[in-house]
């Protein structure tokens, strides 16, 4: 709970929301000049973008009861949906599509052991959980930002695809090489 004492809720989802408004420009500036044209990346940074505005604090009262970790869960749940159709749609992926799909996994996961420990068992009192969420919801939402902005494999997450799933016959695009 250190880094939402430290900074507030407020300005940790702004953060967020301004980090991927940020990877969408930038991502609309590299379409404009055709550097990225045939890749979904343009389109899962404006997904992301429109996900993490709409589940900010400023959509709450969309909410059917006051427990934002559960919505959070389901955003990231919709949000996954909407890449996979994306994917299914254009038949293209980038080095970004497997960080930003486990990213959101495991933040949706965190999410519900949140709403699990506050909503359901009643606990109001911080322990090591809370520590590890918020540490690593915003860390893991750090690396999306970085991932749609450089398009790379920094942390060989596509390497051990590969090694776990030899018949993976699914490669990202890389305009670059």
């Amino acid at each position: 709970m250190f880094l939402t004492e430290f900074f507030g809720f407020f300005s940790l989802s702004a953060f967020s929301s301004w980090g991927f408004l940020m990877a969408f420009f930038f991502n609309a500036f590299v379409f404009s000049l055709g550097i990225k044209r045939d890749t979904t990346l343009l389109l899962s940074s404006f997904i992301m973008m429109t996900s993490y505005t709409l589940s900010d604090y400023f959509f709450t009262w969309l909410s059917i009861e006051n427990s934002l970790y559960l919505d959070w869960a389901l955003y990231d749940y919709a949000t996954i949906a909407a890449l996979i159709l994306a994917f299914v749609l254009f038949k293209k992926t980038t080095y970004s599509f497997l960080y930003i799909i486990l990213g959101l996994f495991i933040n949706s996961i965190l999410s519900l052991f949140m709403y699990f420990d506050m909503y359901l068992s009643n606990n109001r009192e911080p322990w090591f959980l809370w520590d590890i969420y918020t540490f690593g919801v915003n860390i893991i939402d750090l690396i999306m930002i970085v991932v749609l902005i450089v398009d790379r494999d920094f942390l060989g997450l596509h390497k051990l695809k590969n090694k776990l799933f030899k018949g993976s016959n699914i490669q990202p695009e890389n305009n670059f090489s």
